[in-house]
């Protein structure tokens, strides 16, 4: 096992010991449903001794029925796994895939996620998200 899959690994297990806000976005507007609301929680930031200036950063993302992301993309590797419900996904120049618990999905420090949203109008969706990054960059950059 490499020296990084170790470190996703070992941040796999420790993450449910530590769960902090970190921010909501999407924020539904006076007077509409919190339906549409998306919220990102911050697990665990761990940096990477081994690989100078870079950080693991774990977050868990929560779809309300019907939420979606604006297109982003992260400057980062992306690796997704879905808890509950079922969301679609997709990057540019790539296909839309629909995930269900237990799948997985990954994007590249390059990509632009053009599609993020939950694929029920009906029932929530959460997947956690480990994102291997540049040490205090932001790991959530808006794409016009």
């Amino acid at each position: 096992m490499t020296r990084i899959a170790r470190h996703i690994m070992a941040a796999l297990l420790i993450a449910p010991l530590a769960a902090t806000a970190l921010h909501a976005s999407a924020q539904p507007a006076k007077g509409a449903q919190a339906a549409h609301e998306v919220v990102v929680k911050e697990l665990m930031t761990k940096a990477l001794a081994d690989i100078p200036g870079k950080e693991v950063l774990m977050i868990t993302v929560d779809y309300a029925p019907g939420a979606a992301d604006p297109i982003h993309r992260h400057d980062a590797h992306a690796f997704v796994y879905v808890l509950q419900g079922s969301i679609v996904m997709g990057v540019k120049g790539g296909k839309e895939v629909t995930l269900k618990a237990g799948d997985t999905f990954y994007e590249g420090p390059e990509d632009v996620h053009t599609v993020g949203r939950n694929a029920s109008k009906t029932r929530p969706a959460k997947f956690v998200v480990m994102l291997v990054k540049n040490k205090g960059a932001d790991f959530f950059i808006p794409v016009k």
